[in-house]
């Protein structure tokens, strides 16, 4: 059984070396193959070449770099010769790259082109033991020199690579033989994440905690060999990061787009894949861009749409609970809800059968006739969406994790999939609500989740510090994630422990549900909510500009340009009235979650800017970029 990431290539390329592994764009734009045994040449080739630069085995290299074929064949390579990696993509600020290669103590690092090979020169004094760098693209004359006068070396990827295949030709069995010197508790990665907090800390994930999840995942969610995945997601991050790692266990493809909406759309068509991982915001675009559509089509397809979207959401509903795929946090009658159930889910299935015909399939098809499911991960899904898409019948498992789990603690069963959880307990995972006081609570009950498994981090690099407030002597780490379990061990996540707003009466709220609800209208792109030791809540509400335009037209609004539409009274009672429909007792919220408050925002929220590269609300940054309409919205009248 293999010890090592490595060591699992090695053995599924033994096993099917002429299965493609990887689909890759030409300078044409075609997708071209490369096969298991092809990737494992350039992958072996490399680490050779690496090895007579000096990279030796528990060295710690930097890789600066986006989604792209060489990526998987240089962390390969690291991970057969026993050093890590330590991955940032392409956005990484100048700061970040300095942090993160300096604090590692990097002599190494591997970069994709000319402009983060600037980056680094920029801060070249702050990392003193980084002298060799190796980069995927040519860069230019002028650059180099300018590395040579900071005391580094630039090689090109192709001359590493033909150095290696020279050695390689000699000692065929280099790379097996480096390879086969790992084990399980090696150190694979070295993945700084941020969060929402803004304090870096490095992630020790090991072999043995990505393997733990290639041993059973892929069966967990049905991956058959020569299956075909997009990808699309930062392949640094974790979840992308374990997703490659899945699919080489599984023998299947790994096909590289954009998360662009025509590249996307364009490639799976190109490409037809099986299967589809990406964060929530994908999703609700891909709806959106739906919804869109259908609004500039003519009136009879709008109300087609209209209601055959309804029909599939009612007859979600009632197959759902016939199948038992809503999750029980309180006790109920198996029996009673079969029987509730199969009356109204028989008389609507004709109806979905239409509407499948008529409306859904076509829809489906901008999927590819491949299609298997979606996996969400990264983020919360908004209900809103999950239940489109759970409506029309395209399937998205929702997975949740952490990068300090490597990262999968749930993911959804394709053969089960319950709605609004993200999955059960899996294998040697186990997980825990903790109320405020520490006691355990039960199903149903809402606390702080605790997990202990073999995916859990090694811990924080140089950091025994951090590691201890989050992870006990016996081995719980506490997710700062608020959830709960259902009677049948599926974990629902509600919020963030830290991001809980406590109002000057004593209220607790969770901001998340609400923002996820203020998302699901026409007008609102994003929000975020606000009122920590204050006596009523606020937002920050950022609208959806397209809508909104369409929306000014079609009711005569004059405005000089969108600026000054958002400043306009009867914009305001738009988003008002949108914010009092959707934050509400009918739709389950409580009257001291009411938005009392709300500014516009002119430009949406960005990644490394108001949101981490997760996609998630860097609350913290937004409280100081925004401070001064944060003022005015609880400033006294």
């Amino acid at each position: 059984m293999a010890q090592t990431i490595a060591q699992m290539f090695l053995e599924m390329t033994a096993r099917q070396p002429r299965a493609v592994a990887q689909l890759s764009k030409d300078d044409g734009g075609v997708f071209r193959p490369t096969s298991y045994k092809e990737l494992l040449d350039t992958v072996a080739s490399f680490a050779a070449g690496l090895k007579a630069l000096g990279v030796s085995r528990g060295d710690k290299v930097g890789l600066i770099a986006d989604n792209r074929k060489e990526w998987l064949s240089a962390d390969l390579a690291l991970l057969g010769l026993g050093a890590a990696d330590v991955p940032r993509g392409c956005d990484a600020t100048v700061q970040e790259i300095a942090y993160i290669l300096s604090w590692s103590e990097c002599r190494f690092a591997i970069l994709e082109n000319e402009k983060q090979l600037k980056k680094i020169l920029e801060v070249r004094s702050s990392m003193p033991r980084l002298d060799s760098l190796i980069l995927f693209d040519p860069v230019e004359e002028a650059a180099l020199r300018e590395a040579k006068a900071q005391g580094i070396t630039v090689h090109p990827y192709e001359a590493i690579l033909e150095s290696g295949k020279a050695y390689s030709a000699d000692h065929p069995d280099f790379y097996e033989q480096e390879a086969a010197k790992g084990g399980r508790g090696d150190l694979a990665t070295l993945i700084y994440t941020s969060g929402t907090t803004g304090d870096p800390k490095g992630v020790m994930l090991s072999h043995g905690n990505f393997l733990h999840q290639t041993d059973y995942l892929p069966g967990l969610i049905g991956v058959n060999p020569g299956e075909i995945f997009l990808s699309v997601l930062p392949v640094w991050h974790s979840f992308e990061r374990i997703l490659q790692y899945l699919i080489l266990q599984s023998g299947a493809t790994i096909a590289y787009s954009k998360p662009v909406g025509s590249i996307l759309l364009a490639d799976m068509q190109a490409v037809q894949p099986h299967w589809f991982p990406s964060v929530p915001r994908i999703w609700e675009s891909v709806k959106d861009g739906i919804y869109k559509n259908i609004k500039q089509s003519s009136k009879v397809k709008r109300v087609l749409f209209r209601f055959f979207v309804g029909v599939g959401e009612s007859f979600a509903y009632f197959r759902n609970h016939l199948l038992g795929r809503y999750p029980r946090f309180s006790p109920r009658n198996r029996v009673l809800e079969i029987v509730a159930a199969i009356v109204p889910f028989l008389l609507l299935a004709p109806l979905w059968a239409l509407g499948d015909i008529l409306v859904y399939k076509k829809i489906k098809t901008k999927l590819g006739k491949n299609f298997i499911a979606g996996v969400s991960g990264g983020g919360a899904l908004p209900g809103a969406v999950d239940r489109f898409f759970d409506a029309i019948g395209v399937l998205i498992l929702e997975g949740y994790g952490l990068t300090e789990t490597a990262p999968v603690l749930g993911v959804r069963l394709k053969t089960h999939p319950v709605i609004g959880t993200v999955g059960p307990v899996h294998r040697g995972t186990e997980i825990k609500i903790v109320g405020e006081s520490g006691e355990i609570l039960g199903p149903g009950q809402k606390g702080v989740i605790h997990v202990r498994g073999p995916q859990i981090m090694m811990g924080y690099y140089k950091r025994p510090d951090l590691t201890a407030r989050i992870m006990d002597k016996e081995g719980w780490l506490d997710t700062g994630d608020l959830g709960m379990l259902s009677y049948d061990g599926e974990i629902k996540i509600t919020g963030r422990a830290k991001d809980t707003i406590v109002l000057r009466g004593g209220e607790n709220i969770e901001p998340l549900p609400i923002e996820q609800r203020l998302a699901e209208s026409s007008y609102i792109q994003q929000a975020v909510v606000l009122g920590q030791d204050e006596k009523y809540l606020a937002a920050l509400i950022v609208p959806k500009q397209e809508n909104l335009l369409s929306w000014a037209q079609e009711n005569s609004i004059p405005y000089n340009d969108y600026e000054t539409l958002l400043q306009q009274p009867v914009v305001k009672e738009l988003i008002d009235s949108e914010v009092s429909s959707f934050v509400s007792p009918k739709n389950g919220f409580k009257p001291f979650e009411r938005i009392f408050r709300f500014a516009l925002l002119p430009e949406a929220f960005q990644p490394g800017r108001e949101l981490s590269a997760k996609q998630e609300i860097k609350r913290h940054t937004i409280n100081e970029l925004y401070k001064k309409q944060i003022r005015a919205l609880f400033a006294k009248d």
